[in-house]
């Protein structure tokens, strides 16, 4: 079964939490590619300015406000991209949040949430894009992390809900691959820290404002990989020279990687108190940011 994708001037790509951080590095990517762009979050404000900002400058693109933890609110993405532009190439989910705190301590609630957009949130735009991608051919790319294989102490439930992306993007490869022969990529990008709003964005259970633990890379390299797999297919890739180390750590010398992990607990919160607890777990985190409040506001 050979795949081929379009050169992404000809594509229609659709990018769940465009709003900031990885997803809006990719739209800003794929636009100045010429790619057309159906571009989904909750922070209605924000996507409108960077929607705006593409269609006055360098290609076309349409918003959807949606909260990819409802199935429903998903097919509107899809069945906005079909009424727009006649078609999907590529299908991205990048939605996802944190919660920085014990697994002890956090209340289900937030997990329970946590994992309705970060793992359901990827199982649900799977799920409605494949429905046109198996159609014409074309690519799925499932934002994970390198936690998808290791893990880091205080994120413990994000890192378990992209353990649980890893499982099911590995899953539905063989099932759409290999089983059915269908024409579309499946691809898991698997981001070291980045340098994004991802922590302010989080629910804060600690007494210290968190961070993510240096080294960082930039968004915008996240967003090259995603625009690689967008136009050649690919299984998984690693961004960042500490992804591909500490995912084979784990991988080889688990109880090595567990007294590695173990000192990160430390090295995730600045030495000042907590700014927005609640972060934007239950509400739009809205920032317009690619990067990080402690990061560099240049490519």
């Amino acid at each position: 079964m050979a795949i081929s994708l379009k050169p992404l001037d000809q594509q229609v790509i659709v990018i769940t939490g465009a709003s900031s951080g990885i997803g809006l590095a990719a739209a800003e990517e794929a636009a100045e590619q010429g790619a057309k762009l159906v571009l989904a979050s909750r922070s209605e404000a924000t996507l409108a300015t960077i929607v705006s900002e593409i269609n006055s400058t360098v290609s076309e693109a349409i918003y959807v406000v949606a909260d990819v933890g409802d199935r429903a609110q998903v097919e509107k993405i899809a069945d906005a991209a079909i009424d727009h532009f006649g078609r999907i190439d590529t299908w991205i989910n990048d939605a996802g949040g944190s919660i920085y705190g014990r697994l002890d301590v956090v209340s289900d609630k937030d997990n329970r949430r946590l994992f309705d957009t970060n793992f359901w949130g990827v199982v649900n735009g799977s799920l409605v894009a494949l429905a046109h991608l198996r159609q014409h051919g074309g690519a799925l790319i499932n934002i994970g992390s390198e936690v998808s294989e290791a893990v880091i102490p205080l994120q413990g439930m994000y890192s378990a809900s992209k353990h649980a992306v890893k499982g099911f993007t590995d899953a539905l490869r063989i099932e759409v691959q290999e089983l059915d022969k269908a024409p579309v990529s499946i691809t898991l990008i698997q981001p070291t820290a980045v340098d994004t709003p991802f922590p302010q964005h989080a629910k804060n259970y600690m007494d210290r404002e968190p961070k993510l633990p240096t080294p960082q890379i930039d968004p915008h390299e996240v967003a090259r990989a995603i625009m690689k797999a967008a136009t050649e297919p690919t299984r998984d890739i690693k961004v960042g020279a500490m992804s591909k180390i500490n995912t084979a750590v784990q991988n080889l010398l688990p109880a090595m990687a567990q007294k590695i992990e173990a000192k990160q607990a430390g090295r995730q919160h600045y030495d000042e108190p907590p700014r927005n607890p609640e972060g934007a777990l239950f509400k739009p985190g809205g920032t317009g940011q690619v990067y990080g409040s402690g990061g560099a506001a240049h490519h």
